[in-house]
């Protein structure tokens, strides 16, 4: 596939890169930590980038679960194979640990030409073998950091991978951060040619996750896109999040369960305690820690009303990734119909929920194209937009402009969202708004914006209007 939306991914790369090959570094060598959730297309960036390279490369890809001898040995054979000068050197080479393996390494790699060394699943390296990162900090600081080496450092549980640069980890302060983001609205409207609106509800069911999006034909309508992809048990729509999302994060019953109340449209901690307990509500001390891990892991997050007045106990979760919301909502049912022949008759339950659930879901994408639109423009001094809501839920604020969350100390817009087919924003949605605004604090003199999918009524006293064109070029 085309690198379609990775041009600045690949400036980064380039750019530490550049360091190296200029040497107008500290050291000599550079290391950059790169990660970013499963199927992002990583992988695919750092192949594509060693390939179109001048620069020769080594490219290591771990195996989940595999004993670390075995592991070791291949990481050897693997650079025994890269055609570097002294790669016939080292082989059969037989390391006895890591830091030895990692010296075997550093001792193929010239003093006077520069080589990018790309380690990918260094999760699953260290979760077999708790040795792996004292070695690697040791090798680096020995060895590696004064060749002129780019080492690339990949993986797909953020968690562990941002904590590589937590203070009292071994590798603390050796390495940079570059994280993969999905494809953006954007890039999927250049990829199939669909209008502004169409290609955000395209970004909605695929989440930007590459083989999904790109298995989406030009023009084609939602609609068509779903009912091709359900009669399809292989498709990549179906077989995505059960293969990798799910398989990654859920490793009990208990936080398939959490994202399984996600998805059912659960916010709260007490409805999806009970939601996700079955018979009996999950309890505080149980559910806590499940939500802590799956937020640390960036497939949830947590969200409290942004005003001028802290409220930490009206928390509401949702899933990070559109397209698992979108997978636990209609293709965990579609799958076991696809492998039976009768996969397109799932499509009336997408077609009947499609209205509320996109409007639900266009939410947060919403919000961070409003908070980047504001951020580039200078727009009425505000710098993160949230929204706002009260324990019932009534009223509840789609859209709250803010100096800073999630306490902030000036209110720059309060603001309603309605994303429907045919109907614009209205005088009577106008109304609703002006109604519900003075209940956010700190809004009292705040101006009125809105969003909509089908413009406007005219003659309406808004301080911003904002289309589906707007929310896409966000992400230009």
């Amino acid at each position: 596939m085309d690198f379609i939306g990775r041009h600045h991914d690949l400036m980064v790369l380039q750019s530490q890169l550049d360091v190296v090959v200029q040497g107008k570094g500290a050291d000599r060598g550079r290391s950059v930590i790169v990660t970013g959730r499963r199927r992002v297309g990583k992988s695919r960036l750092v192949q594509h980038f060693c390939d179109t390279s001048p620069i020769p490369s080594v490219v290591f890809q771990a195996t989940h679960h595999r004993n670390p001898d075995a592991e070791r040995a291949d990481f050897v054979a693997t650079v025994a194979a890269s055609g570097l000068d002294a790669s016939p050197l080292v082989v059969g080479t037989h390391p006895t640990d890591w830091n030895h393996a990692l010296r075997v390494l550093a001792s193929t790699l010239p003093d006077d030409g520069p080589v990018i060394v790309v380690i990918d699943e260094v999760p699953w390296l260290a979760a077999m073998d708790p040795s792996f990162e004292g070695a690697l900090q040791t090798v680096w600081d020995r060895y590696l950091s004064r060749k002129p080496v780019l080492l690339l450092l990949v993986g797909s549980d953020q968690s562990v991978m941002e904590s590589l640069q937590d203070h009292d980890r071994p590798f603390f302060g050796r390495a940079s951060m570059l994280r993969i983001d999905p494809l953006t609205p954007a890039d999927l409207m250049d990829m199939t040619g669909l209008a502004p609106v169409d290609a955000i509800d395209a970004w909605l069911i695929t989440g930007g996750l590459p083989q999904v999006a790109t298995s989406w034909e030009p023009e084609e309508t939602v609609t068509s896109f779903v009912g091709r992809s359900f009669e399809d048990p292989l498709s990549p729509l179906l077989i995505s999040a059960e293969l990798t999302l799910l398989g990654e994060f859920t490793r009990s019953v208990q936080s398939r369960g959490i994202l399984e109340a996600l998805g059912a449209g659960e916010r709260t901690f007490s409805t999806i305690a009970r939601t996700a307990g079955g018979s009996s509500p999950l309890a505080s001390g149980t559910l806590t820690p499940l939500l802590t891990s799956l937020t640390d892991k960036r497939v949830i997050v947590g969200c409290q009303p942004l005003s001028t007045t802290p409220d930490t106990r009206n928390r509401r979760y949702r899933l990070a990734d559109p397209y698992l919301w979108f997978w636990l909502s209609f293709g965990a049912r579609a799958l076991p119909l696809a492998e039976r022949g009768l996969g397109r008759s799932a499509l009336p339950s997408v077609t009947a929920s499609w209205p509320s659930w996109r409007g639900r879901a266009v939410e947060p994408l919403i919000r961070e194209s409003l908070t980047r639109l504001c951020l580039r423009d200078g727009i009425l001094d505000t710098a993160v937009v949230g929204g706002w809501w009260n324990r019932q839920n009534n009223p509840e604020i789609d859209l709250v402009g803010a100096d800073r969350s999630p306490v902030a100390t000036r209110i720059g817009f309060v603001g309603s969202i309605k994303w429907r087919d045919r109907q614009p924003f209205s005088h009577e949605d106008y109304a609703g708004l002006i109604r519900s605004a003075p209940s956010v604090p700190g809004a009292a003199e705040a101006p009125m914006v809105a969003v909509s999918a089908t413009g406007f009524a005219e003659g309406l006293p808004l301080a911003r209007q904002w289309t589906a064109d707007d929310i896409v070029d966000a992400w230009r």
